[in-house]
C-alpha cells in the first residue's frame, strides 16, 4: 500500500520560492518514479514534474526553468522546489508515484497540498 504525504504548501507572494515535500512509504523506494501534478478549480489536472530513480527528470513547459524536482533516497522523500511563482501556479499540488511518469500518468497520489500565489 503506497502512502504519499505532501507538505510545504501555503500562501505565497508572486515571485516566491516555496519547496514542497513528499514523504513516501509502502513500496520499494528507488525502483520507481515520483512526480507532482496540480489541479486548479475548474481546470484539468496538469502534470508538473517527474523524476526517475535513474535521475532523469521531466517538466511541464509551463514550469520548465522555474521548478526543480529532486529526491532524497535516504529519507524516501521527493521535493519540488518552486521559484518565480506566478498567480497561475495557484493549485492543489499532488505528489504522485508509479505509472508512466514521463507522461505524468501516475498510478498513486497523495491528498495534496494547496499553493496559493497572490
Amino acid at each position: 500500500h503506497v502512502q504519499l504525504v505532501e507538505s510545504g504548501g501555503g500562501s505565497v507572494q508572486a515571485g516566491g520560492s516555496p519547496r514542497l515535500s513528499c514523504a513516501a512509504s509502502g513500496y520499494t523506494y528507488g525502483r520507481c518514479c515520483m512526480g507532482w501534478f496540480r489541479q486548479a478549480p475548474g481546470k484539468e489536472r496538469e502534470g508538473v514534474a517527474a523524476v526517475y530513480s535513474s535521475g532523469s527528470t521531466y517538466y511541464a513547459d509551463s514550469v520548465k526553468g522555474r521548478f526543480t524536482i529532486f529526491q532524497d533516497n535516504a529519507k524516501n522523500t521527493v521535493y519540488l522546489q518552486m521559484n518565480s511563482l506566478k498567480p497561475e501556479d495557484t493549485a492543489m499540488y499532488y505528489c504522485a508515484n508509479g505509472g508512466f511518469c514521463a507522461r505524468f500518468d501516475f498510478s498513486y497520489w497523495g491528498l495534496g497540498t494547496q499553493v496559493t500565489v497572490s
